[in-house]
């Protein structure tokens, strides 16, 4: 009744990035086996038969660099028929945005697994180097509709931090002023008084209320 259809395998893709050293980092791991051997890589592999994307994508994380319970997003479908060199690959990539503060690795192939300056990667293996790209924009967006990188504060914060990772997520500047007057007329901070541990005029510190709406225009 039906022909032999060859099948495509399927993969899953991730991209974690995080905001450490005063500057926004991207998770690769070093490939281990060919293609690429030797190489770097987002962290991804095979999904099995029994699994769903989500929980494939959880399991390849936690194998591949130990880290787990972290929320991840689906990002994009990729399947271009030459992207892999070992047949016909389809991947679903999946991106995060964490604090290095809550990431420990606990994996043996910790070793394996670095942050790098998303200015400075070095050469991916397979079309990576396209879904990191395309992750980055859709960061970018996130951050200028969602509050999203309140995530990468600590729980109180002086505005001069959160402009800054604005700036370098965005990669532009933003007037001291107008970036205080716009976040402070969206009514989504709360005082939590002055800074004490600094020898210059103390800045005042903030937090995210809890009732924040999920979309807003930031910028």
């Amino acid at each position: 009744m039906g022909k032999n259809y060859e099948k495509p395998s399927i993969t899953v893709d991730m991209v974690i990035f995080t905001f450490d050293e005063n500057t926004l980092k991207v998770l690769l791991i070093k490939r281990n086996i060919e293609p690429s051997k030797g190489g770097w890589s987002l962290p991804g592999g095979f999904v099995q038969i029994n699994e769903s994307l989500e929980d494939s994508a959880k399991r390849i994380l936690h194998e591949k660099t130990g880290v787990k319970d972290i929320y991840l997003e689906q990002l994009y479908t990729f399947g271009d028929p030459d992207r892999d060199s070992r047949g016909r690959v389809i991947t679903v990539s999946y991106f995060a945005l964490i604090n290095p503060q809550k990431l420990e690795f606990s994996s043996p192939v910790v070793s394996e697994a670095q942050w790098f300056v998303v200015k400075r990667i070095p050469t991916l293996a397979f079309d990576h180097k396209k879904i990191l790209d395309y992750a980055i924009q859709r960061l970018r967006w996130k951050f200028e509709y969602t509050p999203v990188a309140f995530s990468l504060l600590p729980k109180k914060f002086a505005l001069s931090e959160l402009q800054n990772i604005y700036e370098i997520v965005l990669d532009k500047k933003f007037d001291k002023r107008n970036f205080t007057k716009k976040l402070l007329s969206l009514n989504i901070l709360k005082e939590e008084g002055r800074k004490t541990d600094v020898s210059h005029r103390p800045p005042m510190l903030y937090s995210l209320k809890k009732d924040t709406g999920e979309i807003m225009e930031i910028v």
